[in-house]
């Protein structure tokens, strides 16, 4: 007899999976790597895990009347600094700020086993027509939410150092056989090349 799935623990453990890959990416760098803009608009590896935190308390702790226990300050400078979130200031220590992001996946965890699927909650800062939610509805946003930046965290991590794929145990990135990565990018660029030429007066 096939076991019936749980929706709700098949979007919970690709939830923890989408966390345990962003906190890979920051791993092993130094105090500046971890903190510094890669694009032009400020995306950094520390920032995404501040970002991602406060994420997780509000979703899965605010919307269901299950506040996290610790304070945020940044908050408060939201009306003046709408970034505030997005990058650790030299007092918010890589320590501090990982482990708050451990904290707050852990308040959201038990929230989530707390819970039934359609529990209802109310998202604070949502417009009103709309902010009526499910835990359902709640589990699939921060799972978007968590692996788009999560794809952010894993460009940024490539153009720091070179390191790519999902885990360290687990790349998940396609064989280039006897074609290195750097002999691959030149391949895609002279092609990118030839195809602009050949289209060129199109």
């Amino acid at each position: 007899m096939t076991t019936q799935p749980d929706p709700k623990q098949d979007l919970h453990h690709y939830l923890k999976s989408a966390r345990e890959a962003l906190l890979w990416k920051a791993e092993g760098l130094s105090e500046y790597d971890v903190r510094r803009p890669l694009t032009p608009t400020g995306t950094n590896l520390l920032g995404l895990l501040k970002h991602l935190a406060g994420c997780e308390t509000g979703y899965f702790g605010d919307t269901f009347g299950r506040p996290f226990p610790e304070p945020m300050p940044w908050i408060e400078e939201f009306d003046e600094n709408p970034t505030v979130d997005m990058w650790a200031k030299a007092d918010e220590s890589r320590e501090y700020i990982t482990e708050l992001y451990r904290k707050a996946c852990a308040h959201s965890d038990a929230t989530i086993e707390a819970l039934n699927w359609d529990s209802p909650g109310q998202v604070p800062h949502w417009p009103a027509e709309r902010n009526e939610v499910t835990l359902h509805r709640i589990l699939i946003h921060v799972l978007a939410e968590t692996n788009r930046h999560g794809g952010h965290a894993d460009i940024v991590r490539e153009l720091i150092d070179g390191t790519a794929g999902l885990l360290e145990n687990n790349e998940n990135m396609p064989p280039t056989g006897s074609l290195s990565w750097e002999k691959y990018r030149q391949q895609l660029e002279d092609t990118a090349k030839e195809a602009a030429e050949a289209n060129e007066g199109r």
